[in-house]
């Protein structure tokens, strides 16, 4: 059978005749008082016990280790298959005084394991006496207590039952108070609400005819100006790609007259290292000038991808004013749907003051009533202040939407400096391309004094080997190789006051005519650059006699005067001369050797050069 056994564990500290501690075990059942068995373990046999039984722990430790098996026990005593149990096997067949042994098992399986044996003796007489005697002393006293504790639940019940009869008369007079206020204050609140909700719809109405209205006027002069500013930019871009062209072309065939001229000039080219420095500089000014047409054409590209930007933000601000229409919508359906909530819970008020009057004859039931009737309130406080809440949201909400209303304003006056300032920008852009327009002018009319210095160099040095060769026929019938001395030649005139004794050659005199000229003008930059230039000229010239000397029979044969053919010759190492530099060519120095522009220059007309330039 089974049975719910109550087990003691004491320790007792055993003075006579020598100090020492016992281990008391007691069994006992709550429902038979006369079930009791005792174990008394000491030290000498607790010893025995581990020999006998294999024990690992002291005695100190013994006594929590057994709780801790009894609690295994305990915890698995309502299991089908329980893993510990503890068993009281007694050898009669009854528990009629006989000893008893108290087995801790672990099931399994394969096999049953016992943990722990121990032997319990029938309590005698006297110990059953004394242990019913401490029962009913224990019983009695729990009875005392419990009597006193009866006595103070009445005297606190009988108080809390008076004080709950006095709360019930004032909160039911409170309730009358409370329906009265209450209901007035239902009417002034849904007339209050009813009002606010006419007059801010008016001005909610108004306020959006008057945004739409402005929003309007506002979104056609912005498509008007921005048509008219994309028209006058195509334009501008129409014009300027013309003018581009027209440059370009011009550009091209200065380029072909430059390397004409080179291809006539390249027998000089080991002389001329400094002029190709002055064409490399020309050359870099020329490739700024195109940088800076291709920064131009990117910068109006990067203008018209802006107006593209800004049409987007047009359509954008277009698709917010929907959005902001569609939010206003929704408002006032839930302004129409707030209020039939308030007329359905106007209506369960009337419900429950009825429910109220009915059940205000049951006093029994007043307290539930009491408490069902505090918690409506409640949620109609509740209710009420969500109320409110809403109102003040929607209030909110419209200061929010004319903010945003606000903000647009701002952002499309934004738009409109923002176009201001980019139509001062294209007016910049324009000023620019005048000005390079301006250069490029002054660039060509470089190039045409370049043209015409290069012809008059020419008729100096053809006019120089003229001369030679008129005065070799003298000198070339004394044999052997012959060579015309400078002091034969009349256009070389001498100079007594500057102490220089010997002719000079006509370039040479006309870089000193130059020189006084700078005297005046107080520019040293540019006659430098071109005495530089006459000088290697006139060592040219002066390094060519020889060879016209040594053929005297070409202008009988009708041979070309001028250079001869393998100077004409176009090298592949040579650098193309796009002209000479601005501070060589200054106009109050060339100004009596050039031609004007009314003149015809010597190539388009077919005359002769000495024409053109005074001899």
């Amino acid at each position: 059978r089974r049975l719910n056994v109550r087990v003691n564990i004491e320790l007792l500290a055993v003075s006579n005749p020598v100090h020492r501690k016992d281990l008391a075990v007691r069994l006992t059942d709550d429902t038979d008082p006369f079930f009791l068995y005792n174990l008394v373990i000491s030290e000498e046999d607790f010893q025995s016990l581990k020999s006998q039984q294999g024990l690992l722990v002291d005695f100190s430790a013994f006594p929590q280790k057994f709780i801790d098996l009894l609690q295994q026990c305990i915890q698995e005593q309502n299991k089908d298959i329980p893993r510990f149990l503890l068993q009281l096997v007694s050898s009669a067949p009854a528990l009629d005084h006989t000893p008893v042994s108290l087995n801790v098992v672990e099931t399994n399986p394969f096999k049953h394991l016992t943990h722990l044996s121990l032997k319990f003796l029938p309590g005698t007489d006297a110990e059953i006496k004394k242990f019913l005697a401490n029962c009913l002393k224990s019983l009695k006293e729990d009875k005392m207590m419990l009597e006193e504790k009866l006595k103070k639940t009445e005297e606190d019940l009988t108080r809390q039952l008076s004080y709950t009869q006095q709360n019930l008369s004032e909160k039911s007079r409170e309730l009358d108070k409370l329906k009265n206020e209450w209901t007035s204050y239902t009417t002034a609140l849904s007339n209050k609400h009813s009002q606010e909700l006419t007059s801010e719809k008016e001005r909610a109405l108004q306020a959006q005819t008057q945004y739409q209205q402005q929003h309007e006027q506002q979104k056609k002069e912005l498509e008007n100006l921005h048509q008219k500013s994309i028209q006058q930019l195509q334009n501008r871009l129409s014009e300027l790609e013309v003018i581009n062209k027209d440059l370009t072309e011009r550009r091209y065939k200065g380029d072909s007259t430059v390397r004409e001229l080179k291809a006539k000039l390249s027998g000089l080219e080991d002389e001329c290292q400094r002029a190709k420095q002055e064409v490399l500089s020309l050359r870099r000014e020329n490739t700024t000038l195109d940088a800076e047409c291709h920064e131009k054409e990117k910068l109006i590209n990067q203008l018209q991808t802006r107006v593209a930007v800004l049409e987007q933000e047009i359509k954008d601000k277009d698709q917010l004013v929907t959005r902001t229409k569609e939010v206003l919508d929704a408002t006032q359906e839930q302004k129409v749907i707030l209020e039939e909530s308030t007329e359905e819970k106007q209506r369960h008020v009337e419900k429950l003051e009825t429910t109220i009057k009915s059940l205000s004859a049951e006093l029994l039931k007043a307290n539930e009533i009491i408490k069902k009737l505090q918690g409506d309130l409640k949620t109609l406080m509740s209710k009420l202040k969500l109320k409110n809440t809403v109102t003040i949201q929607q209030e909110k909400l419209l200061a929010e939407k004319e903010e945003k209303l606000q903000k647009e304003q701002r952002e499309s006056q934004e738009m409109g400096q923002s176009l201001r300032m980019k139509e001062q920008e294209v007016c910049k852009l324009q000023e620019q391309l005048e000005s390079t327009i301006q250069k490029l002018e002054e660039s060509k009319q470089l190039l045409k004094t370049n043209e015409n210095v290069i012809t008059w160099l020419n008729k100096q040095l053809s006019e120089v080997q003229m001369a030679k060769k008129l005065d070799t026929p003298a000198s070339a019938y004394g044999g052997g190789r012959a060579a015309v001395s400078p002091h034969s030649m009349p256009d070389r005139p001498s100079f007594h006051s500057s102490g220089i004794n010997h002719p000079i050659s006509p370039l040479y005199a006309f870089q000193n005519f130059l020189e006084p000229t700078h005297s005046k003008n107080g520019n040293s930059q540019c006659p430098v650059q071109l005495n530089s230039q006459l000088s290697k000229l006139s060592r040219c010239s002066d390094a060519h006699t020889v060879p016209a000397a040594a053929h005297p029979a070409n202008k009988e044969n009708g041979e070309q005067l001028g250079l001869e053919s393998k100077y004409l010759k176009r090298k592949d190492d040579s650098i193309p001369l796009r002209g000479l530099s601005q501070n060589t060519l200054n106009s109050e120095y060339l100004r009596p050797y050039l031609p004007t522009k009314a003149q015809p220059s010597p190539k388009a007309a077919g005359t002769p050069a000495s024409a053109y330039f005074p001899g």
